[in-house]
């Protein structure tokens, strides 16, 4: 799989950008600030619509444009499909799949795979469990991306539900009925029913994902940190014990939790119980990895997840494309090399890098000078001086 032609207009900081790629490896060199990371981020945003820099769209927009728009052009074993985002402030966005219109924007999802590796991975390690539950659910989608729909339907019945509770807590604390408020506690049960049918889905397809990416990310960090100790990924849940693996199993669960803590969710207005509670933990050696592996560490177990990632989706015989937006800079002599050899085996690379000096030695390829507005393909010459 490779992408041929990336299209953008009114996205970010551009207001229009088109470049011819081929497999192989592509770098974007320029400045820090001119753009180089909002063309990968198109990138990743036709994979998965969404941004690996915000949570919402409309930073997205050019400032004073009233709508964004992604296109790209996919090769997959010979064929060609062509991907057409539009985004829009406060509105529904739309898709097109070969100039014709889809119902749903997430029937694009799984045309286009990528695996994104970024500075902003370090907070898969420090950062908070909501991080952690974000790659494990992107990862998901991006393997079977009827996830989406699973995810989407998880999201919309948490959020009614919650706003059921806290109508209730507040209900408790002005001394007015729950029915009177608009919070009808007979409903519950019918949110629960909703919340666990779902949940148990999602659930089981993080227990699934974490068992098929343990081995590659353990690999990887042996690979990229091989004085450290060795990691696990271990699925911490709400749900107390060993959890079984099928999604009826789940639901009897999730169901049984819910009625357990009943009292307490309407006594705090939250939902206790659920995959919104989980977490990835990253065990490094006997303990945690959050508060004590050193920052060269954190950075190589980043770095193991997200060549887990790869190494998983490739094996699932869809080779993504990798996309390393200015993260050479940031590693050591070793984690470079680890991640160039990588690079060097990938159907399709895009690289950024603020000056030619941060691409690691073999990593020679089609360049592009990012800058002024402008995003110039290099001559090969230019290209070859660059590299030596």
């Amino acid at each position: 799989m490779h992408l041929r032609r990336l299209a953008v207009a009114d996205f970010r900081s551009w207001e229009q950008a088109e470049l011819e790629l081929e497999p192989g490896v592509t770098v974007l060199v320029g400045p820090n600030g001119v753009g180089k990371t909002n063309l990968v981020e198109a990138v990743g945003y036709l994979a998965t619509l969404g941004s690996h820099r915000v949570a919402t769209d409309a930073p997205l927009i050019r400032r004073g444009a009233e709508r964004a728009v992604v296109r790209g052009l996919v090769v997959h074993h010979g064929r060609e499909l062509g991907i057409e985002l539009e985004i829009t402030a406060g509105r529904a966005n739309r898709a097109r799949v070969n100039r014709a219109p889809v119902a749903k924007t997430r029937d694009v999802l799984g045309i286009l795979r990528t695996v994104l590796f970024a500075p902003e991975d370090l907070a898969l390690v420090r950062g908070d469990p909501g991080e952690r539950r974000r790659f494990l659910d992107d990862l998901l989608v991006s393997r079977f991306p009827r996830y989406a729909a699973v995810r989407a339907d998880y999201d919309r019945v948490l959020r009614q539900r919650s706003a059921l509770l806290k109508t209730a807590r507040n209900s408790r604390y002005s001394g007015r009925s729950a029915d009177a408020s608009g919070g009808d506690l007979s409903t519950l049960d019918v949110w629960d029913g909703h919340l666990a049918r779902h949940g148990a889905e999602l659930l089981a397809g993080r227990l699934e994902l974490v068992a098929a990416i343990g081995p590659f990310a353990v690999e990887a960090f042996a690979e990229v940190a091989p004085t450290s100790d060795p990691i696990a990924l271990v699925y911490r849940s709400s749900l107390e014990g060993e959890l079984p693996t099928s999604v009826a199993e789940l639901e009897v669960l999730l169901i049984e939790a819910l009625a357990a803590v009943r009292r307490q969710e309407v006594e705090r207005g939250v939902c206790l119980v659920g995959p919104h509670r989980d977490d990835l933990e990253l065990r490094l050696g006997d303990g945690p990895a959050k508060g004590y592996a050193s920052h060269g560490e954190s950075w190589a177990l980043a770095l193991a997840l997200r060549l887990g990632s790869y190494r998983l989706l490739r094996d699932d015989d869809v080779e993504p494309v990798l996309v390393l937006d200015d993260v050479f800079a940031e590693l050591d002599s070793r984690r470079r090399s680890a991640l160039a050899a990588v690079a060097r085996r990938a159907e399709q690379v895009l690289i950024t890098a603020a000056v030619p000096e941060d691409v690691p030695d073999g990593l020679s390829g089609v360049r592009f000078a990012v800058g002024g507005g402008t995003v110039e393909r290099l001559p090969q010459e230019a290209t070859s001086a660059q590299s030596v």
